[in-house]
């Protein structure tokens, strides 16, 4: 009996120590996803996709269509999150609806892979867009040298120094409170914004392009010039259809900070669809400015696929280069930013399931998982350092489409497992929107894996690394319990 009272009094007192506080508005919500979907991708992606279609239709389709596949999922992820509006987001609903290994497995591969890839593809294309003003700042430029025997040599450069000092910049400002982290999502998510829309207001303007680059539209040629895929049309189609879909990818980032929304039954639907749509037509418009200014050939070519800073050099001479990579660096820098808040969150659920390091369920004394936001800060850091941009979002983008596929399907098991629990928004379009969610995640998986097997398998082998894991942790967990008991 005293045993039974002391664990419930340490329970206690922990509690106010791991309970998160509702401090985020509609706006706040809203600000988060889409400043954490657009990052890097609308300013480097373009050019990547260019490289391996050759019809500009198919490559404006790609960026409008990956966006209604996007509203799909936010339509089902909307319904969850109403829902289960608590910390963790797509962890938690895997778990409700499929068991702990699959909600285990989500997010061990997000720690290892999805968010913390994510993050470092972003810091990387940060420094990137730094060179422009600081030169000595570039993946070419080498700065240490690492042998690692028979591994060969870990070569650090400029680029992935400044990477993981962002990185760690805002991780210290997250550890400050979520309200601090908001107030830099909506300052940056705003100034992308207006990047954007005055990038593509001066392409229309300044008429310096031509409408000849959008014909002619349809054409199953794959391209022969720099980083084409050589393995036929429709793995080639998914390879470029990846680029668009890292581009929506972190959608569902403001999910994973539903304990900290207010009325999320409310909010969180409105950020999920509402924020959807704006970076759908802001994308799809961008896209077609660009290929208003080059044609996709010469949109291919462009340096480092820098397409956003040639396309403002183009347009107002070296002085518009230099503004549009200022508002890259600012989109870049608040993309890493809600990234980082969000996914430290779902560290924090698993740790009070006691499925991560306990130490990730503490919040500081601002009411932030200040060790959660560290770990993940720390694990980004060492993937700045494992690869380049490309290969990076590849990673990304193969795993994340698995378990997207796999919380759309969340939607219909729980509306078969349990249809009388309370669902304040239901997803447009059901099960019509799931299904097609689901059958479109997998038909770019299928063809992702056959357009690089080798990124893929490297994906799916870090996926199922989780499984012995998994069961070593539940092992361990239930011995401390027998031990405490």
């Amino acid at each position: 009996m005293s045993n039974q009272s002391s664990s419930a009094d340490a329970a206690t007192s922990l509690a106010p120590q791991t309970k998160l506080v509702r401090r985020l508005g509609a706006l706040d919500a809203t600000a988060l996803l889409v400043g954490s979907m657009i990052g890097s991708g609308i300013f480097i992606a373009p050019s990547l996709m260019a490289k391996n279609i050759a019809a500009p239709g198919l490559y404006l389709g790609l960026w409008a269509l990956a966006g209604l596949f996007t509203l799909l999922g936010a339509g089902c992820y909307a319904e969850l999150a109403a829902m289960m509006p608590e910390a963790g987001g797509q962890y938690v609903y895997l778990k409700r609806a499929l068991g702990a290994l699959p909600g285990f497995l989500y997010g061990w591969t997000l720690f290892l892979v999805i968010q913390s890839g994510f993050i470092a593809a972003v810091a990387i294309a940060f420094a990137k867009y730094l060179g422009i003003f600081l030169p000595f700042v570039g993946e070419q430029q080498v700065l240490l040298a690492l042998p690692l025997g028979p591994l060969g040599t870990l070569n650090i450069n400029s680029a992935q120094l400044v990477a993981v000092l962002v990185i760690a910049v805002l991780t210290l400002i997250n550890t400050r409170g979520v309200v601090a982290g908001a107030k830099v999502q909506n300052l940056f998510t705003g100034l992308k914004l207006l990047a954007l829309w005055a990038l593509v207001t001066a392409s229309l303007l300044l008429a310096k392009g031509s409408l000849a680059n959008f014909s002619p539209a349809w054409s199953t040629a794959v391209p022969t010039g720099i980083g084409a895929v050589q393995t036929g049309f429709l793995a080639a189609l998914g390879v470029a259809a990846s680029k668009a879909l890292f581009c929506y990818d972190a959608w569902n980032t403001v999910t994973f900070a539903a304990a900290e929304v207010r009325d999320p039954a409310r909010n969180l639907p409105r950020a999920l669809i509402g924020g959807t749509l704006v970076t759908t037509v802001t994308y799809t418009l961008a896209a077609a400015g660009y290929l208003y200014l080059f044609p996709l050939e010469k949109m291919a070519a462009v340096s480092e696929n820098r397409i956003a800073a040639e396309a403002a050099r183009v347009l107002l001479g070296n002085l518009g280069g230099q503004m549009i990579a200022a508002a890259i660096l600012v989109s870049t820098f608040g993309c890493i930013n809600g990234m980082i808040l969000g996914g430290a969150r779902v560290l924090y659920a698993m740790a009070e399931d006691r499925l991560f390091l306990r130490t990730a369920a503490k919040l500081n004394q601002r009411k932030a998982p200040a060790n959660a936001l560290i770990l993940l800060g720390l694990w980004s850091a060492v993937l700045t350092l494992s690869g380049k941009y490309d290969d990076l979002l590849t990673y990304t983008t193969f795993a994340s489409l698995l378990f997207n596929a796999a919380t759309a399907a969340c939607v219909i098991v729980l509306r078969r497992k349990q249809p009388a629990a309370e669902r304040p928004y239901r997803a447009f379009g059901y099960p019509a929107s799931a299904v097609a969610f689901i059958a479109v995640a997998t038909f770019f998986v299928v063809y992702i894996v056959r357009g690089d097997p080798k990124s893929s398998l490297y994906g799916l082998l870090l996926v199922l690394l989780g499984v012995p894991v998994y069961f070593i942790v539940r092992a361990r967990t239930a011995g401390s319990e027998a031990v405490k008991s």
